[in-house]
């Protein structure tokens, strides 16, 4: 009779059991079936329960409709990284020349257009990139808030005009709330900012010179576009790590620390998370010296009010540019037999790091090992230690040797590859920056990068696309900056080219990385057109408003190698010596072979499956090819990649985001290509997943401009063909 009982009792429980499970799924299966939220909801997950495309059918795919902004920009490089939502009928997206849009999703009709600069007056303003919006409604109230250049503004949902009671007729300038250092200081933002009941919170892209704004993340009043709180990203006196800071007046002359990637929120806790970057300048650090928080730190803060309640630094002190690249994705997994929320953080160096969500304490361990401290650059203090997760293992080489080099050249570029390879300092991932050069292998975009990471609810893995392109990085001295009145106007305008410009264009104007060589600048820009840009900024360039008129001008004299503008000898000259730096880098040069591609072996560009239960890799294959090697026989090196995955129920990932200019769709249990095809120009973006009327659609945006590609104006739609 007792074992009938238990037995009876035991089969009770299991579909008690089960019952609560199949509510909870429910549940699940509802949130994940729309994309209201940047990076498909609060989490940063990019998951869809929608299974109408699978594994069965995906290659049935075609396009939808297709939708032009009409503003691609293609000698200068326009790109589209957004990712688009949905909510309800209508698809909310951005140009590249930064108007918000509004269209039927199911048709790509559109329904209407914000030009938030007018035509006539865009010559005065930098254009950046944009990666999402954000949407915030109350009862007949539907704004969309997002950032284009400068200003923040609050756009009417269901009109496209500006919602006349936020800020000055709709807009604020960003620089809000940042302290009188960054009045005249570049601030944008290329990220969203993220809603929790009546507050945006949004972080901020700034210059990564000495010349950087305050990297504060702040909150606004989404109905007013009131200031509501701050977080000091650099601790002002009596807040908690000031003392990581030798100079007790740091937070007043050092910026950046600044949180460009975008934030995740667990809405139920109240807790928003939040990834920082480097304090400026990015790769010198004796004028900041210390551990430096709260930059290359993952931040969880009280969403309602700002207060801190935990943080990982996962850089000290940082000399590399490893901003923290991507928003933290929340997520649950199975440690030690217990269902634990967590948060996990990819990284630019290839770790994961994955925290308990409520108290930050790390799932796997995290060492904190040795690295060289033996920096060459005067008043460099390199700190000792650098912490390394024990898994999972890094998704990304950080090491490279002779025998792991470019295996397609000529034995003559290959011993060329090789002596270059002998000169940089490349023993170590964290090899302090030098006059000599280190190799800075992942590059300075990564590993991952800001399309961030795709997590699968049901199997417990991560999906992380990542770069394997070696890059290298060198010092030179800046120079003394000397007053107008004791140079000819040409040297000042060079020692200002060496002081603001150098790292991104180069000592030869011949550009690097991403950053376009700029010797014929005239064919372009006209002078005052160029003078604009240099104030203002465009794209990924900052703007240095912090300059005085005779510096921007002298700028431009020296681009142009003629005095256009008249500079007195009594201008006033504001470069601030705290604002400078003794050491600059020579630019985000490559380290690659004379046809262009990289020096090291392939794969160049990898997508990764991690189960975040176990901390193993399930699967790891190249993303992306060269047509031109594909004619070859060589198909499988990957490419280098901006854009992130979307991980369905119906057993997919889907990825565009290689120079390639095409978008698949891999199996999520294996990595088997199943479905690709290509898209009119490169979708450098996170695609977007949602269903109208019971048919499900992806979306990607094809704005190219990035790695030599074409620029492009279109946001393509696919689905399932009609029955």
């Amino acid at each position: 009779m007792n074992t009938l009982f238990k037995s009876v009792l035991w089969t009770f429980l299991c579909i008690i059991s089960l019952i609560i499970f199949s509510c909870s799924s429910n549940t699940d299966s509802e949130k994940y079936t729309t994309w209201e939220i940047y990076g498909g909801g609060n989490e940063s997950i990019r998951y869809s329960t929608l299974d109408q495309i699978d594994t069965t059918n995906v290659t049935s795919l075609e396009k939808a409709w297709t939708y032009h902004t009409g503003d691609a920009d293609t000698a200068k490089n326009s790109q589209i990284q957004h990712n688009p939502i949905i909510i309800g009928h209508t698809l909310y997206g951005v140009t590249p020349k930064m108007k918000l849009f509004a269209l039927n999703a199911a048709t790509g009709q559109e329904e209407w257009v914000f030009n938030p600069i007018p035509d006539t007056a865009e010559i005065n303003h930098g254009i950046t990139n944009n990666r999402g919006v954000a949407y915030w409604e109350d009862g007949d109230d539907h704004r969309i808030l997002y950032v284009a250049n400068s200003q923040l503004f609050a756009v009417d949902a269901t009109t496209g005009e500006p919602v006349p009671s936020f800020g000055e007729n709709g807009s604020i300038p960003l620089a809000t709330g940042l302290g009188e250092e960054s009045r005249d200081l570049y601030v944008s933002a290329t990220s969203p900012g993220i809603v929790y009941e009546d507050l945006l919170i949004l972080g901020s892209r700034v210059s990564e010179g000495a010349d950087a704004a305050s990297g504060d993340i702040r909150a606004f009043n989404v109905r007013t576009g009131d200031l509501e709180w701050t977080f000091h990203t650099i601790p002002h006196p009596g807040e908690k790590g000031y003392e990581t800071w030798e100079d007790p007046e740091a937070w007043k002359r050092i910026g950046g620390a600044n949180s460009w990637a975008g934030m995740s929120l667990d809405e139920e806790r109240g807790i928003v998370f939040i990834p920082t970057g480097t304090a400026s300048p990015d790769f010198y650090g004796g004028n900041r010296k210390g551990a430096n928080l709260f930059g290359n730190t993952l931040l969880a803060l009280d969403a309602a009010t700002g207060e801190l309640i935990w943080h990982y630094q996962t850089i000290h002190h940082d000399l590399w540019d490893r901003d923290l690249p991507s928003p933290p994705s929340l997520v649950t997994v199975t440690h030690d037999g217990q269902q634990i929320d967590a948060v996990a953080q990819t990284t630019k160096t290839g770790y994961v790091f994955l925290f308990n969500r409520e108290t930050g304490e790390p799932l796997f361990p995290i060492e904190e090992k040795p690295v060289p401290t033996n920096s060459e650059l005067e008043g460099e203090e390199v700190w000792p230690t650098q912490p390394v997760p024990t898994k999972p293992k890094p998704y990304t080489r950080q090491h490279l040797s002779e025998v792991d080099l470019n295996p397609f050249v000529s034995d003559e570029v290959r011993e060329k590859l090789r002596k270059r390879l002998q000169e940089l300092d490349s023993d170590h991932i964290f090899a302090p920056p030098s006059l000599n050069g280190v190799l800075m292998y992942p590059g300075y975009d990564g590993g991952a990068e800001w399309g961030g990471s795709a997590f699968d609810p049901e199997t417990g893995l991560l999906y992380v696309n990542s770069n394997e392109v070696p890059w290298t990085l060198t010092m030179i001295p800046a120079g003394e900056e000397q007053p107008a009145s004791s140079q000819q106007p040409q040297a000042m305008g060079r020692n200002l080219y060496m002081s603001n410009c150098v790292s991104c264009h180069g000592p030869d104007m011949d550009g690097s990385g991403n950053n376009p060589a700029i010797q014929n600048v005239e064919d372009n820009y006209e002078a005052d057109e160029l003078l604009n840009l240099v104030k203002n900024g465009r794209r990924m360039m900052p703007g240095f408003g912090h300059l005085g008129e005779s510096e921007t001008k002298a700028i431009v004299n020296y681009l142009l190698e003629e005095d256009y503008y008249d500079i007195s000898a009594n201008q006033e000259v504001t470069n601030s010596e705290s604002r400078t730096s003794p050491y600059v880098m020579t630019g985000y040069h490559k380290f690659q072979t004379p046809e262009g591609y990289p020096a090291s072996n392939p794969p160049w560009g990898t997508l990764n499956a991690i189960n975040l239960n176990t901390g193993e890799y399930a699967w790891r294959i190249p993303l992306g090819e060269y047509p031109e090697l594909a004619k070859q026989g060589i198909s499988t090196t990957g490419t280098e990649n901006y854009g992130g995955p979307v991980v369905t129920s119906g057993g997919l990932v889907l990825i565009a985001a290689t120079l390639d200019s095409k978008i698949r769709a891999f199996h999520k249990k294996t990595g088997e290509l199943l479905w690709e095809e290509q898209l009119p120009a490169a979708g450098f973006a996170t695609p977007s997943m949602y269903q109208i009327d019971g048919k499900q659609y992806l979306v990607i945006a094809c704005g190219g401009g990035k790695l030599g590609t074409t620029s492009g104006d279109e946001y393509v739609a696919f689905a399932l063909p009609t029955e």
